[in-house]
C-alpha cells in the first residue's frame, strides 16, 4: 500500500487518570490507521493525574511510529490538554476524540464527508434524529446535560443540538484559527471553539454518530456542573469584547 508522506490525519485524545481505557481506546484507532493509505498521527495530552496512563500508552509505540505523548505537569483541564495537543499537531485534518472512545473511529468517515462538501468544522451528534445512542448516561447524567443545554441557550445559543460530544473534526486552517483563540480550559471550550468557528465565519455541520456511554467518568457532576456555568458567563464575556471576531 502506497502512503501518502505528509500527514493528512491528525487525532488528538486528552486522557486524565485513563489507564484503564486508554489502551482499547490506541488499540482501536491504530487498527483503523493501519488499513488506511493515507499518513496520520496519534496525539496523546496526559493531563497531569495519579495513574499509570503514561506508561501504558508508551507501550504502543512500537506499534504505531507516530504516536505522540505529551504530559502537562500540573492538571490543566481538557479545554487545555485539546488545544494543546491540536496547536502541535501536523495534519491536515484534526479529530479529537474522548479518551474513551465513545463514538467509534470510524464514525470520523462521516465528518470527512462534510468536510469535502466544503464545510470547515464537522462534529458528532448524540442528539438529531439520525444519531444512534447504543448506550445511554445515566438519569442524572442526562437530565444534567438537558439542563445544560437549556442554560446554554439562554446565555451563549451556538445553533447546535449538542455541542459537548468529543468528537469534532477541523481543517487544519480553521484548527489553527480557532484554537488559538480558545481561552477556556474546561469541560465548556467545545461551547466555545464552535462559537469562535462561528464568529470567524468558518461553516460547521452537526453530523449524527453512534455512541456508547462508558459507565466510567471523571467528571464529576456538581463541581464540574458549576465550573462549565461559570465558563459559560466567560464565553459569552470573551463574545461581547469581540475576543472571538
Amino acid at each position: 500500500m502506497h502512503i501518502k508522506e505528509n500527514v493528512y490525519l491528525s487525532i488528538v485524545i486528552p486522557a486524565y487518570n485513563e489507564e484503564k481505557r486508554i489502551g482499547a481506546t490506541l488499540e482501536k484507532i491504530i487498527s483503523y490507521l493501519q488499513i488506511k493509505d493515507f499518513m496520520s498521527e496519534i496525539i496523546v495530552v496526559v493531563d497531569g493525574g495519579s495513574d499509570s496512563t503514561v506508561e501504558v500508552v508508551k507501550s504502543y509505540e512500537q506499534l504505531f511510529d507516530k504516536l505522540v505523548i505529551l504530559v502537562n505537569e500540573t492538571t490543566m483541564g481538557k479545554g487545555y490538554s485539546v488545544r494543546r495537543g491540536v496547536l502541535e499537531s501536523k495534519g491536515d485534518i484534526v479529530l479529537f476524540t474522548d479518551a474513551d472512545l465513545s463514538t467509534p473511529i470510524g464514525e470520523v468517515e462521516k465528518l470527512f464527508f462534510w468536510l469535502d462538501k466544503g464545510y470547515d468544522v464537522a462534529i458528532g451528534s448524540r442528539s438529531l434524529k439520525e444519531s444512534q445512542v447504543e448506550i445511554y448516561q445515566s438519569f442524572i447524567r442526562q437530565s444534567m446535560g438537558k439542563t445544560f443545554n437549556k442554560i446554554l441557550k439562554l446565555i451563549v445559543f451556538t445553533g447546535f443540538k449538542d455541542t459537548q460530544c468529543g468528537f469534532k473534526c477541523f481543517k487544519r486552517y480553521a484548527a489553527d484559527k480557532v484554537f488559538a483563540k480558545q481561552m477556556i480550559s474546561g469541560f465548556a471550550f467545545d461551547v466555545e471553539i464552535l462559537l469562535i468557528a462561528k464568529r470567524q465565519g468558518f461553516r460547521t455541520k452537526e453530523v449524527p454518530v453512534i455512541w456508547l456511554n462508558s459507565p466510567f467518568s471523571t467528571v464529576h457532576i456538581i463541581k464540574d456542573s458549576f465550573l462549565m456555568l461559570c465558563d459559560l458567563f466567560r464565553i459569552k464575556y470573551y463574545d461581547i469584547s469581540k475576543k472571538y471576531h
